[in-house]
């Protein structure tokens, strides 16, 4: 019974051994693979509105950090948009009220519309309709830009641009006849 216990125990010690050197290589691995930046990790951080742009403006390199400032002009873009899609359904269904109420007594029933007529009602209540789709429109719109935004930005991450990198114009004369442009690009 002894026997069988020890030998047990130095299995699973074995086992276990084991099993951390794949849990350990694993780690490695994985380490290695959150090194490189993602475009499409940074399109999925952005489904929360600036959260893509931050991950992009920590990976940047130290003097490159640039990606932050976008965040407040998102939520600007989508709090005004937002703002103006809610207003203008709350005027609509004022008007849509008032032109109800109308039909029935032929009176103004709010103050404000009292200057129109039936059809002004109507022609507001259209107007006020469509303001309020154009702002949801466009607040899907700035909700897109910054994904697409957050995905293009991880792209140039890793991009370098340096003093060495230069292009250059120079005149040249082809066979002695023709004047033409030579263009030259260096690279490091």
């Amino acid at each position: 019974m002894i026997f069988i216990l020890l030998f047990s125990s130095y299995v699973c010690a074995q086992n276990t051994g084991d099993s951390l050197a794949i849990i350990e290589n694993n780690l490695v691995e994985t380490k290695v693979k959150d090194t490189t930046h993602s475009p499409q990790k940074a399109a999925l951080l952005s489904l929360v509105p600036g959260a893509g742009q931050i991950y992009n403006h920590i990976a940047m390199p130290k003097g490159k950090k640039k990606a932050f400032w976008k965040v407040p002009l998102i939520y600007a873009g989508l709090g005004a948009t937002g703002y103006f899609a809610i207003q203008n359904h709350i005027e609509q269904k004022a008007l849509k009220e008032e032109y109800e109420f109308r039909a029935k007594n032929e009176v103004p029933n709010l103050q404000k519309y009292a200057q129109y007529d039936q059809q002004g009602v109507l022609t507001l209540f259209e107007n006020t309709r469509r303001s309020r789709d154009l702002m949801i429109f466009a607040f899907i719109a700035v909700y897109g830009l910054n994904v697409l935004d957050a995905h293009v930005e991880a792209h140039f991450v890793e991009f370098d641009v340096s003093d060495d990198l230069t292009f250059n114009i120079k005149p040249r004369m082809h066979d002695f006849r023709t004047p033409g442009i030579a263009l030259s690009f260096n690279f490091r």
